[in-house]
């Protein structure tokens, strides 16, 4: 079975993740939940994730450094952004630093579907 690490600091934004996860066909996977950037790269790293997905602003540390974290130990684990924006700018600035895709919210079933079809 895989793993899903979701990292968002609103703990109902991550119920609303998973769920969405659930309707797109994802429920059948491991949910581990993150409350913030820092917790995120702990888990990520203990855990060993087949996928992330990561809010961009959260506090301790935010989704972008926490990928670069990541990448900088040497994970290759697929990384991908569910936020509120999706400024060309953050959208270039995640894909130069290893993400996969950058989903604004609002998102659907369908998006997740679409971006993360043959991830996991």
């Amino acid at each position: 079975m895989s793993k899903i690490l979701v990292a968002d600091d609103s703990r109902v934004m991550r119920q609303i993740v998973v769920r969405t996860l659930r309707q797109a066909g994802y429920g059948g996977h491991d949910i581990v939940e993150a409350e913030n950037g820092r917790d995120c790269l702990e888990k990520a790293l203990a855990e060993k994730p087949d996928l992330i997905l990561s809010d961009w602003n959260m506090p301790e540390m935010n989704g972008i450094d926490c990928l670069a974290a990541l990448r900088g130990s040497g994970s290759t684990i697929p990384f991908g952004f569910v936020t509120s924006e999706g400024s060309e700018d953050m959208r270039a600035r995640a894909k130069s630093t290893g993400a996969l895709f950058l989903i604004a919210k609002p998102f659907t079933a369908e998006t997740f579907q679409e971006h993360l079809a043959g991830l996991i």
